[in-house]
């Protein structure tokens, strides 16, 4: 049976969805492994969404809590508001909780990938505040550490991601996911995948 690799995110502007949509590339990549793109639901009505100038939502299929227990890997994407996973997100765990009192989420691996505004906007801040929430699942938290080579010390382009996982620089919303940090999401994708169908092929 093949690997089953949900990558679950939150996007405003387009900036996360990207990432997910590269990362999504690479796991796909490695033999026996299925990967499929889920949204979040939004919280925020549409005249406030309309005021910050949001774009409308992508097509792509908005996931319920317990959908996350189907797979046997998720990615989690989501832009940082204030150095943290944005309200969108974490209203989406906080409604996890029968998978947390079954437990059903534990001993899956799980990944993070972001999108901040500048570049000490809390590249490793929200990544570090979001593994709190998979502890209390019990999930095996993959980060990519460097195993991107390379492209983790580059010093003279502006390049976001860290250790934890892929990143990028939103700005004031009109730079997008450079060349490097595209790269890096499709390597983040296609590493996660091979551990997680390592994992299941020894459970």
């Amino acid at each position: 049976m093949a690997t089953k690799i949900y990558i679950v995110y939150y996007s405003m502007y387009g900036h996360v969805e990207k990432l997910a949509e590269e990362i999504k590339k690479g796991a796909s990549s490695v033999e026996g492994v299925e990967a499929k793109l889920w949204q979040v639901p939004e919280i925020l009505p549409e005249e406030v969404l309309g005021k910050m100038g949001a774009p409308p939502k992508s097509d792509v299929p908005l996931i319920s809590p317990n959908e996350l227990a189907e797979a046997d890997g998720i990615l989690f994407g989501f832009p940082t508001r204030f150095g943290m996973m944005a309200a969108q997100f974490k209203a989406f765990i906080d409604a996890t909780g029968g998978l947390w009192r079954t437990q059903q989420l534990a001993g899956k691996p799980a990944g993070i990938f972001y999108s901040t505004g500048s570049q000490g906007g809390g590249q490793e801040t929200t990544p570090l505040t979001a593994i709190t929430q998979l502890v209390h699942h019990g999930m095996i938290f993959v980060p990519i550490g460097y195993t991107f080579g390379a492209g983790m010390f580059e010093m003279e382009k502006l390049k976001g991601g860290s250790p934890y996982g892929a990143g990028t620089y939103a700005g004031d919303g009109s730079r997008f996911p450079s060349e490097l940090e595209v790269e890096q999401a499709f390597h983040q994708g296609k590493y996660f995948a091979g551990i997680a169908k390592k994992l299941k092929g020894s459970a």
